[in-house]
């Protein structure tokens, strides 16, 4: 959860200066320009400040959500954020292995997926040996639970 924060803390100080920083000075440039109903890079500026604003409360949000996470409400016989699920693929005769992750920590080739995720969210909740048919956006596959190792067992 410490790296989760780390990131979303680095992008927001950075679009921090970039709002109070670098946006004024090319705004403050553009407006040198002249008239500024004609002007694209004021209007520019202009855009990208709106979006960095908008990101910024987005990132403040998600710091919020991630710092309110309780890990001693996290289940500890069911699937849930930071759950180590070894799946058997009913389709493709196959075990895969998943982590349940962020979405800021996400990385599917390296087996961590988000827990908002379509494969994600149907694991959320399950225990071990439930079966679950999950829609991706590859199609339906069918997978059976064989192991589960909670966050709490894995520390």
């Amino acid at each position: 959860m410490k790296a989760v924060r780390k990131k979303l803390q680095i992008e927001l100080d950075q679009l921090e200066e970039e709002l109070h920083f670098k946006l004024p000075k090319e705004i403050q440039k553009a407006r040198e320009f002249g008239d500024l109903r004609e002007n694209a890079e004021y209007k520019a500026a202009m855009e990208r400040q709106s979006m960095v604003q908008a990101r910024i409360r987005q990132v403040r949000q998600r710091l919020s959500e991630v710092e309110s996470i309780d890990l001693s409400k996290i289940p500890t016989d069911r699937v849930a954020y930071g759950s180590k699920i070894v799946l058997y693929d009913l389709d493709r005769d196959e075990d895969v292995t998943y982590k349940l992750v962020t979405s800021e920590e996400s990385d599917p080739d390296k087996g961590l997926i988000s827990t908002v995720s379509p494969i994600g969210q149907g694991l959320m909740g399950k225990q071990e040996g439930d079966e679950v048919k999950i829609k991706t956006p590859n199609g339906w596959r069918n997978f059976e639970i064989k192991q589960l190792t909670t966050i709490h067992e894995q520390r």
